[in-house]
């Protein structure tokens, strides 16, 4: 079966409440016609993780500003405002997780692992309401694996099987969060034949990516 669709199919994935991983730094590889369809779906309540939430207008920007988000996981929200005022106001709950200790809680999701061991935190508020094991006399926070409902990436090249390969630092999360979701969707600015790709320049194997969205001028 087919693993191309119109972006307008990804609504039949989307629920209000839902958890979605999203991949980009500062709005670079996140995939910006999958967040306007969300956007357009109308779903609310969401929860999404990734690196930060950009700007108002760029990236997961839009979600915010339009109400569509109760929790935000991520490294970094300072240039987003309105993610800010919505913190402070109440209207949207943040967990901000040290850069490092997301991404690999994200891996260890994908991995199915029960989780991972940092030191990063300990002694301070992360440490919070979380596990503290001592090893070889040194301590460590218990960290739980994260994984999503659907993830959402943008690459720059996929294959008909969903082989993918990246543009410089669009690369960023996109790789690591296709891994730890139940369903992946892969916004492509091309769509090549397989075979195309040298299998030493793949970088997300299609065993992980479940859709891919056909691009703008089909």
């Amino acid at each position: 079966m087919s693993k191309v669709i119109a972006i307008t199919e990804i609504k039949k994935h989307l629920f209000d409440g839902m958890t979605i991983l999203f991949g980009g730094f500062m709005g670079v590889g996140t995939p910006s016609r999958l967040i306007q369809a969300i956007l357009d779906s109308k779903v609310k309540d969401l929860t999404i993780i990734g690196n930060d939430t950009a700007f108002i207008d760029t990236g997961v920007g839009p979600l915010i500003s339009n109400k569509r988000v109760k929790k935000v996981i991520a490294s970094h929200i300072g240039t987003n405002a309105e993610t800010g005022r919505q913190m402070i106001a109440g209207e949207i709950e943040v967990e901000l997780v040290p850069q490092g200790t997301l991404i690999e809680r994200i891996r260890a999701g994908g991995a199915g692992l029960g989780g991972i061991l940092t030191p990063t935190g300990v002694g301070t508020i992360v440490e919070k309401g979380k596990q503290v094991i001592e090893l070889d006399s040194k301590k460590y926070l218990i960290e739980r694996p994260i994984r999503a409902d659907i993830a959402i990436i943008g690459a720059h090249l996929a294959d008909k099987k969903g082989n993918l390969t990246y543009q410089l630092t669009t690369r960023n999360f996109n790789p690591i969060i296709a891994f730890a979701a139940d369903r992946t969707f892969v916004e492509p600015d091309e769509i090549v034949e397989v075979g195309t790709i040298d299998p030493n320049h793949v970088m997300t194997p299609a065993a992980v990516i479940d859709y891919i969205i056909l691009p703008e001028e089909h």
